[in-house]
């Protein structure tokens, strides 16, 4: 039950409304969640980036030359919802951050085409509606966009800073991405990776040793006592010992802020570790850093941390 709960978490809060942006791409009419941040946020399908969710700055010319860092998520459950997490990734959006979500805006039900479950692998209870590789594929167009000619964010994006993140079965993806010499920081969201001969979900690799190669910098969110991701992400936490680290435990249990009013507390602390790890922002840093450190005391959180100068 412990399995299926990890993989299930994530299921979506309701559906959003569907629109068309003037170029053909699907977007959420208002009025919804816009983010607290500079740049009001929006989300859309884009047609040359099929099975994923971009979320970004509304008007990007109100950037002036400030560039978007890149965020990738793999959703709770691995699903194929890429809104299931939407104020979460709203409110990173809004302070100048290309975030990317594997997997589509829900349609009516009436409008979508009923897909057989897929059938887990041999030695597996579960699988995943997305794959790890549509993390990579997100960092991969991303880059594109920033050249292509044309493109309305052309010029916009940092392509050298680049988070993976994810929930629960998505933050094991976000932990196979973070592989990639292009991720500069990893962002484990209630998740950890499962003792060996324990992975109960196909297609998902969970394998301790992945830790050991692990570069840049990595932050654990945790939901405390009752997630039933925090030993797992613990273990991982108390196995790092070459990298930055810091693991933040919020007791909200394994459901996380995502859904909550621009995503809770544990989106201001992810946007505050991406602040400072992908734009070296030294009031961000403070939050993390130093014995007095912002985090170190808030009340609603408890944080650890390793490696930091």
């Amino acid at each position: 039950m412990r399995a299926l709960a990890l993989l299930i978490a994530g299921i979506m809060l309701g559906s959003p409304g569907i629109a068309r942006t003037a170029d053909g791409a699907v977007a959420q009419p208002a009025p919804l969640e816009r983010g607290s941040g500079t740049y009001p946020a929006i989300f859309e399908e884009r047609p040359d980036l099929p099975d994923h969710v971009v979320y970004g700055p509304a008007d990007l010319g109100a950037l002036g030359r400030a560039k978007l860092g890149i965020y990738v998520f793999g959703n709770g459950g691995c699903s194929a919802d890429g809104t299931s997490s939407r104020n979460h990734l709203l409110e990173i959006a809004s302070h100048g951050y290309l975030v990317i979500a594997s997997g589509t805006i829900p349609k009516p039900k009436s409008d979508a085409a009923t897909k057989p479950a897929p059938t887990p692998a041999p030695g597996t209870t579960l699988t995943s509606a997305t794959s790890t590789r549509a993390l990579t594929d997100a960092i991969d167009w991303a880059q594109r966009e920033n050249a292509r000619a044309g493109s309305p964010f052309k010029g916009r994006i940092a392509t050298t800073e680049i988070a993976a993140s994810g929930w629960s079965c998505g933050g094991l993806q976000a932990l196979s991405t973070a592989q990639d010499p292009r991720v500069t920081t990893a962002v484990i969201m209630n998740s950890g990776f499962f003792p060996e001969g324990a992975n109960p979900i196909g297609g998902v690799v969970s394998d301790k040793a992945l830790l050991k190669t692990l570069h840049g910098s990595i932050l654990y969110v945790l939901g405390g006592p009752t997630d039933i991701a925090v030993a797992n992400g613990t273990d991982d936490f108390q196995r790092i010992d070459h990298i930055p680290a810091a693991l933040v435990n919020i007791p909200v249990g394994h459901g996380g802020t995502y859904m909550q009013p621009h995503g809770g507390i544990a989106a201001e602390v992810v946007t505050a570790w991406l602040d400072w790890r992908l734009k070296n922002d030294r009031t961000a840093a403070a939050r993390f850093a130093g014995k007095d450190c912002g985090f170190c005391k808030d009340k609603r959180l408890t944080i650890e941390r390793k490696h930091f100068d």
